[in-house]
């Protein structure tokens, strides 16, 4: 079925059709119709919350990542900020069920009391980032994030601007693809990030960056 849908509302259809479990953000427009359209679906397909802040929205949306659902967390651009520090760590951990930061850049500052461009995070984290240019991409990128995320054992951004959150364009609607919450396992040398530890993971890290670029270059 084709419909014409805000970019946003696209990113949530197709976190719905990727079957994302939980859903935890922070109010920052221009992402704030993300999570308030994932609200009107189902209950008992995807929890989701607002959560006090940014970093507290990104460390639930990690331990349910690791706990094996697939899992999304949408900010602005100056709520990646607040969030950063669980971000750059969780890049060394990687994921069980697929984990995506959404991210909504404000270019011009339509309001937002600065201007950014998430795309330096990216590059600093090591983590891949998507970048959809109209609400069909916004649907097929996301659906695209939660499967690099768990190919690739790694989290993924999914950057937009306010230019692609608030305009419209046709999507093609596709049935909810319900995905099994995987089992977890204990894994302390993965989940546990210390010092000695990330010194021996930095290396995958690297690895899983250039074959994410390499990826992203062919296509």
């Amino acid at each position: 079925m084709k419909k014409i849908m805000l970019g946003n509302a696209a990113v949530a259809q197709g976190a719905y059709e990727a079957g994302v479990h939980f859903v935890s953000s922070y109010p920052g427009t221009p992402s704030t119709e993300i999570t308030e359209c994932m609200a009107t679906y189902p209950k008992e397909d995807v929890f989701v919350e607002w959560a006090p802040n940014e970093k507290v929205a990104a460390e639930a949306v990690i331990g349910a990542a690791i706990a094996g659902g697939r899992a999304m967390t949408c900010c602005k651009h100056v709520g990646l900020n607040v969030m950063a520090d669980p971000v750059f760590t969780d890049s060394y951990i990687g994921v069980n069920g697929g984990a995506v930061f959404c991210v909504a850049d404000d270019p011009g500052m339509h309001s937002s009391q600065n201007e950014q461009d998430s795309r330096h995070y990216a590059k600093a984290a090591k983590i891949a980032m998507l970048e959809p240019a109209d609400s069909a991409e916004c649907l097929a990128f996301t659906k695209a994030a939660f499967d690099l995320s768990e190919e690739f054992d790694t989290p993924v951004f999914l950057r937009l601007s306010t230019r692609v959150s608030h305009s419209q364009s046709m999507v093609e609607i596709s049935p909810r693809e319900n995905r099994e919450i995987k089992p977890y396992e204990k894994n302390i040398p993965k989940n546990d990030q210390t010092p000695r530890r990330c010194r021996r993971t930095y290396t995958k890290v690297d690895k899983i960056r250039r074959k994410l670029h390499f990826q992203q270059d062919r296509r």
